[in-house]
C-alpha cells in the first residue's frame, strides 16, 4: 500500500465515522425529542420542586428558631428550679434550727 492509497482508505474510514457518528445523534435526538406539552409538565414539576424546597427551608428555620427558644426556655427553668431548690434547702436548714433551739428552750424550761 503506497502512500495515495493509505491517505484514501484513511479519509474512507474517517468520513464512515463522521457519517455514524452524525446518524447516531441524529437518532438519539429523533427518540428523545422532548414534546412541548411535556416541557409544560417539567416546567411545573420544577416549579413544584422550587415551591418544596422554599418549604423545606421555611419549616428547617422555624424548627432551628423554635429550639432556641425551647433550650432558652429550659436554661431559664433549671436556673429557676436550682434557685428554688437552694431556697427549699435554706428552709429547711432554718426549720431545723429553729426547732433545735425550741427543744434547748423547753428543756431549759422544763
Amino acid at each position: 500500500m503506497n502512500r495515495t492509497e493509505f491517505i484514501i482508505v484513511t479519509a474512507i474510514i474517517l468520513f464512515v465515522a463522521f457519517a455514524l457518528g452524525w446518524f447516531a445523534h441524529w437518532m438519539i435526538h429523533r427518540f428523545a425529542k422532548v414534546a412541548s406539552n411535556e416541557m409544560g409538565e417539567i416546567d411545573r414539576m420544577a416549579q413544584s420542586l422550587h415551591d418544596a424546597e422554599e418549604t423545606r427551608d421555611q419549616a428547617i428555620t422555624y424548627l432551628q428558631n423554635r429550639e432556641a427558644e425551647m433550650s432558652n426556655q429550659m436554661q431559664q427553668t433549671e436556673a429557676e428550679l436550682r434557685a428554688a431548690m437552694d431556697g427549699l434547702r435554706d428552709a429547711r436548714q432554718e426549720a431545723e434550727e429553729l426547732r433545735a433551739y425550741i427543744e434547748r428552750n423547753l428543756q431549759a424550761n422544763g
